[in-house]
């Protein structure tokens, strides 16, 4: 991660890594013949931690409160880490070895709001209005509060009206 953030993701090799990490390039070549691999290990690592969030917040008793709190909380984190994972969720599109993890985390993504959004076109909006909200989060000058990211959710995920409630 220190690579990506400090150069992007041009500035890994296997060679810059086994340095950092005090290896040789052949361990290193050995574990991830390629450069994608080694990526691909990193974005891995980094899903791992997105996805359980996903997971609490699914878990939650209002899961699109939860949901505001976790996408806020990467938004104020401006350090190089969250650069650098930011980087390599984007690298997904140019790279195919990275496509699984994208395709894991929108996975993640779908299950916490299929409850909350049935319509599969009004989940694919509400998901792609939450991995926007990620970005401008994260990019805007001022910081985003809960309460700001919960409003843009609640608009994009409207209260459920069930049958079962009308009668």
């Amino acid at each position: 991660m220190r690579r990506i953030a400090e150069g992007g993701v041009a500035a890994v090799t296997q060679r810059t890594v086994a340095a950092e990490a005090g290896l040789t390039p052949s361990l290193v070549s050995y574990h991830y013949p390629t450069v994608d691999a080694l990526l691909s290990a990193t974005l891995a690592a980094v899903n791992d931690a997105y996805v359980a969030a996903l997971e609490r917040c699914a878990q939650h008793d209002d899961p699109l409160r939860a949901l505001a709190g976790f996408v806020a909380a990467c938004g104020a984190d401006r350090g190089p880490a969250v650069a650098a994972e930011y980087e390599l969720f984007l690298q997904a599109g140019r790279r195919p070895a990275l496509r699984g993890e994208w395709e894991r985390w929108t996975a993640a993504l779908d299950a916490l709001l299929l409850p909350l959004v049935p319509d599969p076109s009004r989940r694919l909006a509400a998901a792609a209005g939450v991995d926007g909200l990620f970005l401008r989060c994260w990019c805007d000058d001022r910081p985003w509060a809960i309460a700001d990211v919960e409003r843009v959710l609640r608009a994009l995920v409207p209260p459920r009206t069930d049958a079962a409630d009308l009668v």
